[in-house]
């Protein structure tokens, strides 16, 4: 979503470390094309102007730091103001002294609310809490079951209409929201979603049917489901709402998506509430807490290290991954390894994705498409492998390897391709030290000569090509995803 910004950016960053020394021209220069970059983002006009101005103010009063020149110091300044202006802190989510603690969700027709709210359920469970998911949405006919079904998905049980618990048929939203909390504190539920009917912000009746379930149920937290792909109309729809509901946080839906992105740097300056959780996927896990810096450094071309190390703590077996790095430390990384640890990068998201979140990665190679599916391809090839053909390669033969093309739906060719590069990484692995050590010899036998090129591959000059189709180049890198 923010690529496009991203890319504005470095191109400023990139002149102004040009510079030798930044005055008050230079900086109003500069100032002009970030408050274009921002524009062009689609952020609003009142946010540019407060977000540029105190930047300026900051960097007019700069005092130089020893071990930053300018340039730097100004790129500091903006990544403090970009987090200041997407909200400053994580929220700290508290609970009821008395439970349940009530979320009351609302949102506009088609942002993705239901869904949001099983997300935001699961979130919860993953706190080690147990949640209760309430529908209150009585308008949409399909909402109930879409719910029970999402409900199911992520193991929360669902009351609305129809449970004999809350009044069998009742037809009456309020009543419905009303039983519901009685019944989770009854069975000991800590934490109730209330889901409510999607609305238009100008519909008066709906929008009196959800501060009336609010204030049947007292909330702790009242949070609004924008979709970030409305741009701007998302800061409208939030200042709407929280005339009505006093909202406590803004939830944005699909900030994976392809818009500017100008909803979630405006939200919080001119509603005056935060982003509390961010939907990034359509998956149910792909939702977490909104996390400012962490998208500030994004957008600056930082990367995001700590979400990486947050989804490779959860989708890492870390036994597995200390076995794997000390079969690859002693030499013997086979196809059995590699197979096991692309399958919990795969858990982790696109790859696309996760190069972004690396920092210092060229935008060529973030901005590029990588497709998923060749990972899938070289997955089946490994799977069409026996145990005994994992584990020692060496034993692959013509036949072996026709057999396993046709297994997995590939060429024999690509199967080559696919050993070669294997035995390249291993040998790669061994020239870096990794691996047993055994004497090295000179052209004479004696100790101490040169055994591999210059540049450390023991077939002399480069590696042929990646390992996996579409990840690049083949040397080690600067850094690694957590595993590999």
């Amino acid at each position: 979503m923010f690529d496009a910004l991203t890319d504005r950016f470095e191109g400023i960053f990139t002149r102004l470390r040009g510079k030798g020394r930044l005055g008050e021209a230079e900086v109003d220069e500069v100032l002009r094309e970030i408050r274009l970059a921002l524009l062009e983002a689609d952020v609003s006009f009142t946010v540019v102007r407060g977000f540029v101005a105190r930047v300026r103010e900051a960097c007019l009063g700069l005092e130089l730091h020893g071990a930053l020149n300018p340039a730097q110091q100004v790129i500091d300044i903006v990544h403090q103001e970009l987090i200041a202006t997407l909200g400053g802190e994580t929220l700290r989510v508290t609970y009821s002294s008395k439970p349940p603690t009530v979320v009351l969700m609302a949102g506009l027709q088609g942002s993705g609310k239901t869904t949001t709210s099983a997300k935001l359920a699961r979130w919860f469970k993953a706190q080690g809490r147990n949640p209760m998911l309430v529908g209150a949405d009585l308008q949409r006919p399909a909402a109930i079951e879409q719910l029970r079904t999402l409900g199911r998905q992520v193991d929360v049980p669902v009351l609305s209409r129809g449970d004999d618990a809350i009044g069998g048929e009742g037809g009456d939203p309020v009543e419905v929201a009303r039983g519901a909390i009685a019944e989770a504190r009854r069975l000991g539920r800590d934490v109730v979603i209330v889901d409510t009917a999607g609305r238009l912000s100008i519909d008066a009746e709906l929008m009196d049917e959800v501060r009336r379930i609010a204030e049947v149920t007292q909330p702790h937290y009242t949070f609004l489901v924008v979709d970030a792909m409305t741009g701007q109309d998302a800061v409208t729809t939030a200042e709407n709402f929280h005339a009505t509901l006093e909202l406590d946080g803004v939830i944005l839906t699909k900030l994976d998506g392809d818009a500017r992105g100008g909803a979630a740097l405006s939200v919080k300056e001119v509603v005056g509430r935060p982003i509390a959780f961010a939907s990034n996927g359509e998956k149910l896990a792909d939702f977490d807490l909104f996390h400012p810096d962490r998208l500030a450094g994004r957008i600056l071309g930082m990367g995001d290290v700590l979400t990486l190390i947050d989804k490779a703590k959860e989708h890492f077996d870390e036994a597995q991954a200390e076995e794997a790095a000390a079969r690859m430390m002693d030499g013997q990384f086979t196809f059995e390894d590699f197979l096991t640890q692309m399958q919990q990068v795969k858990k982790m998201g696109p790859i696309s994705g996760l190069i972004g979140m690396l920092p210092g990665v060229p935008k060529e190679l973030r901005n590029q498409e990588i497709d998923d599916r060749e990972l899938s391809r070289v997955e089946a090839m490994i799977t069409s492998m026996t145990v005994q053909e994992r584990r020692t390669p060496d034993i692959i033969d013509g036949s072996r390897r026709a057999r396993i093309a046709a297994g997995s739906g590939a060429t024999t060719s690509e199967v080559n391709a696919l050993l070669d590069q294997f035995k390249q990484m291993q040998r790669m692995m061994k020239s870096f030290g990794l691996g047993p050590k055994k004497p090295r010899k000179g052209k004479k036998g004696k100790k101490g000569g040169r055994t591999t090129p210059k540049g450390g591959n023991p077939q002399g000059g480069r590696p042929k090509g990646p390992l996996v189709p579409g990840l690049g180049d083949p040397d080690v890198p600067e850094f690694k995803l957590p595993g590999l």
